[in-house]
């Protein structure tokens, strides 16, 4: 994860299915992740409504059964208990906003 400026590698470590620091906020948790070249992600949903932007590499994402792909400066998203899969064939760094609430 050296894409990250040191200051971002030292807030806390993300525990979860990816490698990732966490930068808590009201009502929102921020993700600086990686995924290494070959990394899936299953289909999922969860209750956060979900922003990011790609900083490198490139995420495929499919919402929908429709498979997109993001590079580096573009904007995602996805809606609270939409299901969607994600799969990284680079490897792919982001910064990703988790907002809880009643959507």
């Amino acid at each position: 994860m050296p894409h990250f400026p040191t200051l971002l590698r030292t807030l806390p470590k993300f525990e979860g299915p990816f490698e990732a620091f966490k930068l808590a906020a009201n009502n929102c948790d921020v993700l600086f992740a990686s995924y290494p070249a070959g990394t899936t992600i299953p289909p999922h949903s969860h209750e956060t409504e979900n922003v990011g932007i790609i900083t490198q590499g490139e995420l495929i994402l499919t919402l929908d059964g429709k498979e997109t792909r993001y590079g580096p400066g573009m904007w995602y998203h996805v809606a609270a208990r939409t299901t969607h899969a994600a799969r990284f064939e680079k490897e792919t760094s982001e910064i990703e906003f988790w907002f809880y609430g009643n959507y």
